[in-house]
Parts: C-alpha cells; sequence; structure tokens
C-alpha cells in the first residue's frame, strides 16, 4: 500500500496562510460591520479597509519573516511573534479609518477587534505548531552519489541535514554507485530503503545508475516518495547554487538554453533603474552636505573615496563612496573589510549602519555602468584569486553590477574568500532566476534591511 506523503515546507505554508487570511478577514468583518457605526459604512468604506487590511497584514508577514517555518516550530517565538505582528496590523487598520474616513466607533466591538485578533492568530499558530510536531515533518532521505562528490560527502549531508536552518529533511542512508560491494539486494538494505521518503541524486552521469538501485529508485516514484537531484534540492532550500557539488556540471546548473527575450524583465528594469536613480540622487543630494558638515568633525579627510571594480565583461570602472575608513586604510595592502573592521571610523559606523556610504554609488549608475539590482562588483586583486578557484565566477560579469542583489539581502557581510564562494551561489541563482518577482523581492528585502538596519 502506498506511503502517505509527507507535506513539503510549501503545503505547510499554504495551510499557515490559509489560517491567517480566514482570520484576517473574520476579523475585518468584525470591524467593518460592528465596530463601526453602520451609518458610516458603505461600499467604498468596505472595499478600503479590506484591501487595506490584508496588503498590510501580508506586508508585515514578510518584513518580519512570519511564514519562517523554523520560528512558528518553537512554541514560545510563535506566541509573542503572532501578538507582535498582529498587534500592528489591527493598530494601523484602526489608524487608516480614522484618518481616511470620519467614523464613530462602538467601544465593545472595537475592543475585541484590537485585542481578540492578536489572540486568534496566535492560538491558530499554536495549534499549528502542536499539530505539526506530531504529524512528520522531516523527509527520512537515501543520498545516492558517485565518487566525484566523494570528496565534499561530509559538507553535503551537512547541507541537506541543515546548515544552521532546519530542512526539514535527514540523512538516513547512503550509497556510493561506485561502490564494488553492492548490497542492493540484502534485506537489511531493502527495509532501510522501504522507510525512505525522499531520494537525492548527487551524479556525474544518471546512466551510470546500478540497474537493481534503479529499479528501486522507480518503483519509489510510483509510491509518490521524492526523487530530486542534489543541485534541485539545494536551489529549492537555499534559494543558491551549490557550486561545490559538481565542478564540472556548469549546464546542470544554470540550465542554459535559448530564451526569448523577456520584455517585461527589460521594461521592468528599465523603470526601476529609472525611478530609484532620481529618488537615490535626489537623497544624495540632501544627505551631501551634512555628510560634509559632520565629515569634518568625526571623520577627518576626504569625504569621497574611490576605487576601481569589475564590472560587465570584465572591464574596471570607478565607484564611489562616503569615506567610512581611515585615511590610507590599506597602506599595508589590498584587504575586505570585514564586519567589525578597526579601520571603520566611529562616524564611518554609523554611515554603514543605514547604508548612507553608499549613496555615492548612483554616480555609477548614472554612468551606467552599475545598476540597481546585480551581482556586488568587486576589486580585481580578489577577482583574479576567486577565478583560479572557481569556475564560474567570471559568470557574474554577464551582467551589469548592482548597487544590492540577491547576495546582499540573503547572506552576511562578506569577510574572507571562503564568503565569496558563498555569495557567487547566490548570484548563480539570481543570473538562472532573474525574473520581476525576484527583483522586488531584493528591492523589497533592501528597504526593510535599511529601515531595520539590519546587517547583510
Amino acid at each position: 500500500m502506498p506511503k502517505v506523503s509527507i507535506l513539503n515546507s510549501v503545503e505547510r505554508k499554504f495551510i499557515l496562510l490559509i489560517g491567517d487570511t480566514l482570520i484576517v478577514l473574520a476579523s475585518l468583518n468584525l470591524f467593518i460591520n460592528h465596530a463601526i457605526d453602520k451609518q458610516y459604512v458603505s461600499s467604498n468604506l468596505k472595499v478600503s479597509v479590506v484591501t487595506f487590511g490584508i496588503l498590510t497584514f501580508f506586508a508585515l508577514s514578510y518584513i518580519l519573516d512570519f511564514y519562517n517555518l523554523e520560528k512558528v516550530s518553537r512554541r514560545r517565538y510563535v506566541l509573542s511573534q503572532s501578538v507582535y505582528i498582529t498587534v500592528f496590523f489591527v493598530f494601523w487598520v484602526f489608524l487608516f479609518t480614522v484618518f481616511v474616513y470620519d467614523v464613530s466607533y462602538w467601544r465593545i466591538p472595537l475592543l475585541s477587534f484590537l485585542l481578540l485578533t492578536p489572540i486568534e492568530v496566535g492560538l491558530w499558530r499554536l495549534f499549528f505548531s502542536n499539530v505539526f510536531k506530531i504529524i512528520p515533518t522531516t523527509k527520512n532521505v537515501l543520498y545516492v552519489y558517485d565518487e566525484n562528490a566523494m570528496d565534499n560527502l561530509k559538507e553535503h549531508l551537512e547541507y541537506i541535514n541543515g546548515d544552521g536552518k532546519n530542512t526539514f529533511y535527514r540523512v538516513k542512508l547512503t550509497y556510493c554507485i561506485d561502490n564494488k560491494a553492492s548490497f542492493l539486494k540484502k534485506r537489511t538494505f531493502l527495509k532501510a530503503i522501504d522507510k525512505i521518503d525522499s531520494w537525492i541524486l548527487n551524479l556525474r552521469n544518471y546512466d551510470d545508475l546500478p540497474k537493481d538501485l534503479e529499479v528501486l529508485m522507480l518503483d519509489s516514484i510510483l509510491n509518490k516518495k521524492e526523487v530530486i537531484s542534489y543541485s534541485s534540492f539545494y536551489e529549492n532550500v537555499y534559494e543558491a547554487m551549490p557550486i561545490k557539488s559538481h565542478h564540472h556540471s556548469f549546464y546542470e546548473l544554470l540550465q542554459l538554453r535559448n530564451r526569448k527575450i523577456r520584455y517585461l524583465q527589460v521594461i521592468f528594469s528599465y523603470l526601476v533603474n529609472f525611478i530609484l536613480s532620481f529618488l537615490v540622487g535626489l537623497l544624495f543630494v540632501i544627505v551631501f552636505p551634512f555628510v560634509w558638515f559632520l565629515n569634518l568633525f568625526f571623520n577627518r579627510g576626504p569625504i569621497l573615496y574611490s576605487q576601481l571594480r569589475v564590472g560587465q565583461y570584465g572591464k574596471e570602472f570607478k565607484i564611489y563612496k562616503f569615506r567610512s575608513m581611515v585615511v590610507d586604510a590599506e597602506r599595508s595592502g589590498a584587504k575586505m573589510a570585514t564586519k567589525n573592521d578597526a579601520r571603520i571610523t566611529p562616524f564611518g559606523k554609523v554611515l554603514r549602519v543605514f547604508r548612507i556610504d553608499e549613496l555615492p554609488q548612483i554616480i555609477s549608475v548614472i554612468r551606467g555602468e552599475m545598476t540597481f539590482i546585480g551581482p556586488r562588483p568587486e576589486r580585481k586583486v580578489f577577482v583574479d584569486q576567486l577565478n583560479d578557484k572557481l569556475p564560474f565566477y567570471g559568470i557574474r560579469h554577464l551582467f551589469k553590477p548592482g548597487i544590492t542583489g540577491w547576495a546582499q539581502v540573503k547572506y552576511k557581510y562578506g569577510e574572507d574568500l571562503e564568503d565569496s564562494i558563498r555569495k557567487l551561489e547566490y548570484d548563480l541563482y539570481y543570473i538562472k532566476n532573474r525574473s520581476i518577482t525576484l527583483d522586488l523581492r531584493i528591492i523589497f528585502k533592501t528597504v526593510t534591511t535599511v529601515l531595520f538596519s539590519r546587517g547583510v
């Protein structure tokens, strides 16, 4: 009898989303039809409040990572976060009606809306987390690999089991197809495979699969079990490309194919650059006099500094920033900046926290050497080192470099070459999956990073 499939993370998030949506709609119904005096209620008010309420709730949810299943699974965290976000939601909906519509309220229904909504969302999410503590959520994995993946076996297993995050996958069994002493027909192995929920394959050539193992894999597929490549697993879970998995597998990683020109993407990119160039340029002009004045007292020396960076097609260009380090910070040679770099001045720390030091890069955008969204430009000395170490690094230069990008909003501050490798995984993911939706996510995450002073 086929085994019931374990709900994946997307399906669990969807269930959570449905529950939240029903509660939000019910609370908005209470607010509109009972808390507000009926003589003020109109079709226009209903549509406006419901639209504003839903957009506000899901905007807050996205900004504050409300659908992170790892956080939802922690009982203490799920209650505090639910109350925190929902209180913001009801407060903004209430303020919206106060400032936009001249209405009066019934006190008890209004208090019910303000107090019960956070409690209802919190209880629903507590129930959700408890249910999935009973229902299996982690998939037991059979990891199949070849001798090419053997050198990084330990690292691959760590990523599947969770590299600092809950992947909801756990390796229970491994099999190397180059193993001469095959034990595919042994009863213990067959019993172990029966308990497997997902197969993850990390192979150079899928034609090398032993016939017996192929039969078992096909049988698992018929029993609705998951069979995916390691690259697909990594891309779906980490939203990055596993460049250490297959140094030879250039085509598997990027799935190069002849695509039609995406006119909407081109138009969207042009509009984003035009609008943000105007807004950031205006902000740069406003901020410059203040930075110049404070720089005289707290950061003596040139207000701007420039560096040569590698841009599109490997061409170097000058990038400008407000100086945040001491003068002659690289007297002893080129060195990557670190998060708590001793060369950063106290005033420079303030500039960096609020990303003010990045504003002069608008000059490069106006010149056409940079764009707002794309891989961050690196210095040639580091590019040469990374090109020697990584066969895919040059792919970043297919596109214009950006002020912000997927690697910047997904990974911590890069401090060494190892961090650059991890960031390259995100850059390759962006190049492969570049779309309007992904660009919007980057813009949104960049804005929230600046507003909440989050390090990336």
